[in-house]
């Protein structure tokens, strides 16, 4: 059962990530419907041990590319490189070609270098020179993002941020877990002795086992409605598109397959509505002085739409 072996996975996360158990959640969420994660969050909040973690935790591959200004699309996706010996280009993967990658601060890179993200992200391939290579499954991409008040940032085009199916925050541990983390690696970094749980041919099974999942005619009508009226509101100027429509519609699936059920219930949306939609947003000049977010918009449009009672 999908929530059993998920449980397996969280707990053995949660001996390197104390008391995030939500955000853990979410991110299996995005590993069974097949979508990537955008976090953003000061640095050290443990974004990059949560990456390691899962990666272990389901006996995947894991990559990390340090997003600087100067990197180029090449550093990514891997290059055709002429082998003098054998007299032939060779392709040479670049570190996309694993299981979980870790994009950090994939903001401080130029929109060129993160648009060379855009392909493997939504086709799970990488193309060079006509040559198309097909990414592993699970794929996971799980993208850090700096504030964009801070120096040295930029902003990420609005097609590459529509492919995250989820953005989260881990923000600052509370006081009694900041001091569990003290104990916990005062003497050893934990993720030295953490293992697999899992393969990754049973989270493939998983991934499968949760498109089964039901969601009824009513329940699919709510997730339309919240998206529809993201788009025809006066304070938003690009709304929702389908494609966050289906994220929501598969991250609910998966949501449900973890807390062992084989349907989808309105408050599974209600939660994850704010997580699928939010950073899709645009909002206008007129509602960004007045102070409004698009966190705000989305809580008051989740709000506004009614909920399915059948």
């Amino acid at each position: 059962m999908v929530s059993e072996t998920a449980a397996r996975i969280r707990e053995n996360v949660q001996k390197v990530i104390v008391g995030k158990d939500e955000a853990i959640n979410l991110a299996l969420t995005a590993v069974l419907c097949e979508g990537h994660i955008l976090i953003e969050d000061v640095p050290g909040t443990g974004k990059t041990t949560l990456a390691k973690a899962l990666a272990i935790s389901v006996g995947g591959s894991f990559r990390r590319i340090q997003f600087t200004p100067d990197l180029l699309p090449s550093d990514v996706t891997g290059i055709n490189w002429f082998n003098q010996k054998a007299q032939e280009f060779e392709f040479r993967p670049g570190p996309v070609m694993a299981n979980i990658v870790l994009a950090d601060e994939i903001n401080r890179a130029t929109p060129r270098t993160q648009a060379a993200l855009l392909e493997a992200m939504q086709e799970r391939q990488v193309t060079l020179d006509g040559v198309t290579h097909i990414l592993p499954r699970p794929f996971l991409v799980m993208a850090t993002e700096n504030p964009v008040e801070l120096e040295g940032t930029f902003p990420l085009p609005e097609a590459q941020i529509d492919r995250f199916v989820l953005r989260l925050s881990l923000g600052y541990p509370v006081e009694s877990d900041e001091n569990a983390i003290l104990l916990r690696f005062r003497n050893a970094e934990p993720l030295v002795g953490l293992g697999p749980v899992v393969e990754p041919r049973e989270v493939i099974e998983m991934i499968e086992q949760t498109r089964e999942i039901k969601i009824e005619s009513s329940v699919q009508g709510y997730m339309v409605k919240i998206a529809r009226a993201t788009r025809a509101n006066d304070e938003v100027t690009l709304g929702a598109s389908p494609r966050a429509t289906l994220a929501l519609y598969r991250t609910s699936q998966a949501w449900a397959a973890i807390h062992g059920r084989t349907y989808v219930i309105p408050d599974d949306v209600k939660f994850l509505a704010p997580h699928v939609l939010t950073h899709r947003l645009m909002i206008s000049p007129q509602a960004r002085l007045r102070g409004r977010r698009p966190a705000e918009l989305v809580a008051d449009i989740v709000n506004e739409v009614p909920v399915p009672v059948d």
